[in-house]
């Protein structure tokens, strides 16, 4: 069976989505790769095995063409209603709290928060 071990995400500034990440969310740099033409930067926390690996290729100056879809990255927290206040504060300027209750009864509550890309 296939385990998940990281999802990896294209930025511009290593050091802004850096502090974002770990702000938002107490990842951490758990190693960091630097290559001639591209960075990688693996970020964890003692949560999970799961990392989250930002990639910096060093010629890209412009921002990265998204399309007209997203996708994200889930994290489960204690308090949803406080992690939003905490974010709120920190400057991160989340989304509004969304109820999913796709039966009429709601079974997650969640929030987004941009990451400095988009």
């Amino acid at each position: 069976m296939a385990k998940a071990i990281h999802a990896m995400i294209r930025v511009l500034e290593e050091a802004r989505s850096v502090a974002l990440y770990e702000t938002a969310f107490g990842l951490t740099v758990a190693d960091r790769l630097d290559f001639d033409d591209f960075t990688l930067i693996y970020l964890s926390n003692g949560q999970s095995g799961f990392e989250v690996e930002l990639t910096v290729n060093k010629d890209r100056t412009d921002p990265y063409d998204l399309g007209d879809g997203y996708g994200h990255l889930a994290v489960s927290v204690d308090d949803v209603n406080a992690e939003h206040a905490r974010l709120r504060a920190a400057g991160l300027a989340p989304r509004k709290l969304v109820d999913f209750a796709p039966g009429g009864d709601v079974i997650a509550r969640f929030f987004f928060i941009a990451d400095p890309d988009d």
